[in-house]
């Protein structure tokens, strides 16, 4: 869970990573134009902690703020866990299930999925580069269907979908009709990365949360979306712990 305030703030531009003493990591401030609250998350991939503003108030009563979560923020670095590098020996889940990574040296470049075991061979030090790029190309093949199946159930358009690796988000749907998806959604569960497409869909016809909304996510999705989505938030600060820089 972010930390959260409800105070409102005055002026609001995106600003650079500032150091403060008073927390163990950079915090970077992002202005929202519909943010009511002050949010603070901690972004594991990039190290840093995300401060959401409103789009009135002061900088120094942010921060301030911010420096008063300082237990918050240790409580979460203390839950963390390491990363998980894509290298030889690694489990990983891939669509759920747990799933080993071998190197053979003299076996084919391109990865092999087979019995629980994702394989490739080739130069050992380009074994992970190669095991993310063949993730991500499943990533996108998979998110693509998918959101093509659930396009036609809702009669819309989708302009593009693409793979990304956003630090805070599974999903984005823009007003044009873009998509857009992190592509370690292809670790998590089918029903996992099913919900995450019906959420964004639902988006090309309601740009909220309103019931309409989430009558429409529940439709496409034809399970129980609430489920999915709290295995999701249970789940997804381990996932995006695996591989990566």
């Amino acid at each position: 869970m972010p930390a959260i305030w409800s105070g409102t703030l005055s002026t609001g531009r995106s600003e650079a990573l500032i150091h403060d003493p008073r927390l163990p990591l950079p915090i970077a401030i992002r202005v929202h134009p519909r943010a009511r609250r002050l949010k603070l998350r901690l972004d594991e991939r990039r190290e840093l902690l995300l401060l959401t503003v409103p789009p009135r108030g002061s900088r120094r009563s942010a921060m301030d703020w911010a420096a008063s979560q300082a237990a918050w923020v240790q409580a979460q670095l203390s839950r963390r866990e390491d990363r998980i590098a894509l290298e030889p020996g690694a489990i990983i889940p891939f669509r759920g299930a747990e799933t080993r990574l071998d190197w053979v040296p003299d076996g084919s470049r391109t990865p092999l999925l087979a019995a629980g075991t994702l394989s490739a061979g080739g130069p050992r030090e380009s074994f992970a580069p190669r095991i993310e790029r063949w993730l991500r190309a499943r990533a996108r093949d998979l998110l693509s269907a998918e959101t093509a199946d659930c396009a036609r159930r809702a009669g819309v358009t989708v302009r593009s979908v693409s793979i990304g690796d956003a630090g805070t988000r599974w999903g984005s749907c823009s007003s044009s009709g873009s998509i857009r998806y992190n592509w370690r959604l292809v670790l998590a569960p089918p029903e996992v990365l099913r919900w995450v497409v019906a959420h964004e869909v639902a988006h090309r016809v309601h740009m909220n949360h309103g019931p309409g909304f989430k009558a429409l996510e529940a439709e496409l999705f034809e399970g129980d979306a609430e489920a999915a989505r709290l295995l999701l938030r249970r789940i997804g600060p381990g996932l995006k712990r695996i591989g990566g820089v």
